[in-house]
């Protein structure tokens, strides 16, 4: 039994669907949108009921949802018999060798989880039940797995290696991918070398990449966690918010000679993006005091609107493509990591790529017990659904990754924050979690107090290399002894008993135990090299790939970013038109555009 869709699932063409509502829509494409949603509203239709069903028959044709399967009751019933790590620790002294697994550069101890043998085979049956290897294996063929937009899902096809195979309707797309990846790393040795230089003869010091979402937390996260493979004399940086103040921010140091400007968009029409590519502009050809001819030397775009990018200024022969088979959050190994791939050249972003790939075939090729993210995700699910633990903790201790929770906030939470499965019924479940985290040891003078002592337990990731990249006086072994610590403290507490003993006043005894059986997962590797960096993001990409596909829903859509900025476009001229617009909206919104026309309007005079 499989609790997957059909992968060529249609989908009724309701009024908001026909707006085509994306990302990179153009305005007009929007406002229109936000017409339709607006008429969605007031008619009160239900969005989710004008999908038709795409799930998985049963055996008299019924949908099917994971949570009736024999699997899913056998872990309820575990989960009411709770693990004790001190027992569990006590019991067998060989857990953490029997409970570590390796892959792709990581090894991963999860004997620290609140987790048993009986646990994992249940977990084990799940995925079986839920048909994770059929699925996993659907994914790699190119199948359109993304049924509400009937596309593949094919980010691994970024990494594949040259001399595969690996289609989209008949298509082989190695050879698009390829041939894209050696015209970025022409264009980044040129720019690298001196041999592209702006309009005024002089090399290029600052790439700014102009994006969102997927366009911006990757490479900005990627950008980081590379800084020690950056070329002296580079840097990049990284514009997203519509917020004038980041753009301004940005810019405010910079020399518009010595300026480069990477603009991520699709289709060449994003809203913030294009606003903040069209003030960069300005900023630019002022401080030049030149012509438009100098856009072609200081703009270049990742997109596949030719037309679009010809008309803002920027010469089509320094377009880069990438694909509707790659969603945002899962492209900056494609080439919206262009920014990234400049300033740490072609050669580390190669190896990035060698990570990705090395935990692509792992995912695809180890048994469900040894592979890394089946397992990572499994046990996810089991803190979720079975256990009710709501947010999860990603505490990485390395100061270069201290986006990577940003990072994976929006590839996990954008993945799986959904409440109707992929037929179009509503999960009976709980589904993503609440996903967050710092750097060690930050984190652990601010938010750990609640991990130790709160009433929530908070599952964590912890994450460490045994080698630094820079290391002043040892500091290396200082941040190490912090990670294992917080991992046994977290396991283990210290019982009142413990504390009595150590003489601690009685009165302050409550005030100084710590249950412990808070669950963490250690997550180490040899060092964050490009190669690691890869390896560990594709770890995540397939833990939400596991995880969605156990939840049955579609991890790589995301309509819920959609409505709120509809109805930003459509709010956008009553905040600016002459004549006060007629209220249209609820009370409180109505109250809070007129409110803001108030001030606008002495701030104008």
């Amino acid at each position: 039994m499989l609790f997957f869709a059909n992968s060529k699932a249609e989908i009724l063409n309701v009024s908001l669907m026909r707006t085509r509502i994306r990302v990179d829509h153009d305005i007009a494409g929007l406002a229109l949108a936000g017409q339709a949603l607006t008429e969605l509203l007031r008619n009160s239709r239900p969005f989710g009921s004008q999908l038709l069903a795409v799930g998985c028959a049963g055996r008299n044709g019924e949908t099917v949802s994971i949570d009736t399967s024999a699997a899913w009751q056998h872990l309820s019933s575990l989960a009411e018999d709770p693990v004790s790590l001190r027992v569990a620790f006590a019991e067998d002294p060989d857990r953490a060798g029997r409970y570590t697994v390796e892959g792709a550069g990581l090894v991963a101890d999860f004997s620290k989880n609140l987790i048993s043998n009986e646990i994992i085979d249940g977990l084990v049956a799940l995925a079986e039940e839920a048909g994770v290897g059929a699925r996993i294996e659907a994914m790699f063929a190119g199948e359109h797995l993304n049924a509400t937009e009937d596309r593949a899902v094919l980010h691994t096809a970024l990494r594949a290696p040259v001399t595969s195979v690996v289609e989209v309707d008949g298509v082989d797309v190695v050879p698009l991918v390829h041939g894209v990846l050696d015209r970025m790393s022409s264009f980044a040795d040129r720019v690298r070398s001196g041999e592209w230089v702006g309009a005024t003869g002089e090399r290029i010091a600052t790439v700014v990449n102009i994006g969102i979402g997927g366009s911006d937390l990757g490479p900005l996260m990627a950008y980081r966690a590379l800084s020690p493979s950056v070329q002296a004399g580079l840097e990049a940086r990284f514009v997203s918010n519509v917020d004038p103040a980041d753009l301004h921010q940005t810019l405010a140091d910079l020399d518009p000679a010595t300026t480069l400007f990477v603009v991520a968009s699709k289709t060449f029409t994003t809203l913030e993006t294009l606003s903040n590519a069209r003030n960069a502009r300005t900023w630019l050809l002022d401080g030049l005091g030149t012509d438009e001819t100098a856009v072609a030397k200081h703009f270049v775009a990742v997109s596949t609107n030719a037309a679009a990018v010809r008309e803002f200024g920027i010469d089509t022969d320094n377009m880069f493509e990438f694909w509707d088979w790659v969603g945002g959050r899962y492209s900056f190994d494609s080439a919206i990591g262009l920014s990234v791939m400049i300033v740490v050249g072609p050669g580390s972003f190669r190896d990035m790529l060698e990570g990705f790939r090395a935990m692509d075939e792992h995912f695809r090729e180890a048994p469900i017990r040894q592979n890394l993210p089946v397992l990572l995700g499994l046990i996810g699910v089991w803190y979720r659904n079975f256990l009710g633990y709501p947010t999860h903790a990603v505490l990485p201790y390395n100061q270069y990754l201290d986006r990577f929770p940003a990072y994976l906030q929006q590839l996990d939470m954008e993945s799986n924050g959904k409440s109707v499965r992929l037929d179009g019924t509503r999960v009976a479940y709980d589904t993503g979690s609440v996903v967050w985290g710092e750097p060690g040891t930050n984190g652990q003078h601010a938010f750990y107090q609640l991990i130790h002592q709160g009433t929530t337990i908070i599952p964590a990731d912890l994450i460490g290399f045994l080698e630094p990249d820079v290391d002043i006086g040892g500091q290396h072994d200082f941040l190490m002894a912090n990670l294992f610590a917080q991992a046994e403290a977290l396991a283990f507490g210290k019982s009142p008993e413990e504390v009595a003993a150590a003489g601690i006043d009685d009165d302050l005894v409550p005030h100084r135990t710590f249950e412990g059986n808070r669950p963490t997962t250690m997550i180490l590797a040899e060092r964050l090299t490009p190669f690691t960096l890869g390896a560990l993001v594709s770890l995540y990409e397939h833990k939400v790939f596991t995880q969605g596909t156990i939840w049955g829903v579609n991890s790589f859509d995301q309509w819920g970013v959609e409505l709120g900025k509809a109805l930003a476009v459509a709010i956008i001229p009553e905040l600016t038109e002459a004549s006060a617009p007629e209220p249209v909206h609820d009370g409180s919104t109505n109250a809070l555009i007129a409110r803001y026309r108030t001030h606008r309007d002495s701030w104008f005079e």
